[in-house]
């Protein structure tokens, strides 16, 4: 699988557990934001978005503008870090103490296996559905390459802030979403950045909590650590 890089998003308000921070917070013996990068070791560029915390040597920190402006602001900054020529980008949320390397190979090949068998298919395209639909390899009907590969629940919910994604994809709908607001991306939604594209469902079939399984709550945290041990 050819080399990719990873973003991380950790600048959430956490409201419904005080505020703190929440990624840093302690499950099977590391704080969660480290759990993460052990998923994503294998990754060429690793980048935190959010307030300054204590990081693994040479994982880049950034901050989305404004500050809690929300995942896409936070993903623009994280993008902002990463070298235009890498191929792939893993978009994670920062608090999925579940997620692995295994996890994270997954979608990489699911995506790579999608683009491979787009007859065509050129690293600049962009992946843009024009009828809404989901999709699950390519495309549904096959006329538009997938771009990203994401988890997705049982009821057909894609897990945005789980997936992997080509870069220049990724780049062009931030443009494209900054453009048609002016340049704010403030407020803006992983759904309506993304929906568009065309993307691979991954579906899991697993014991337990699922990879996404994130931890907005004091109880998600004990669950989490009683899957865990």
């Amino acid at each position: 699988m050819r080399e990719y890089a990873a973003v991380l998003l950790a600048g959430g308000a956490a409201r419904r557990m005080g505020g703190r921070d929440k990624p840093g917070v302690v499950v099977g013996g590391r704080p969660m934001r480290e759990r993460v990068l052990s998923a994503v070791a294998s990754a060429t560029r690793r980048v935190v978005v959010g307030p300054p915390v204590p990081l693994p040597a040479g994982v880049l920190r950034t901050r989305e503008e404004p500050p809690g402006g929300g995942p896409v602001a936070a993903l623009a900054a994280g993008l902002a870090l990463i070298d235009p020529a890498t191929p792939v980008v893993a978009v994670l949320a920062a608090d999925l103490p579940l997620l692995t390397a295994e996890h994270i190979d997954e979608l990489r090949q699911r995506l790579a296996a999608a683009t491979a068998t787009s007859a065509g298919t050129e690293e600049g395209e962009e992946g843009v559905r024009t009828d809404g639909g989901a999709s699950g390899g390519a495309s549904d009907d096959g006329d538009v390459p997938a771009v990203g590969a994401c988890y997705v629940e049982d009821d057909g919910r894609r897990q945005w802030l789980c997936g992997v994604w080509r870069h220049a994809a990724l780049r062009a709908a931030v443009r494209r979403t900054a453009d048609a607001r002016g340049g704010d991306l403030a407020g803006v939604s992983m759904r309506a950045l993304l929906a568009d594209l065309a993307v691979v469902e991954v579906r899991w079939s697993g014991a337990g909590l699922p990879p996404w399984f994130d931890c907005d709550t004091d109880a998600d945290v004990r669950r989490a650590k009683e899957w865990i041990g």
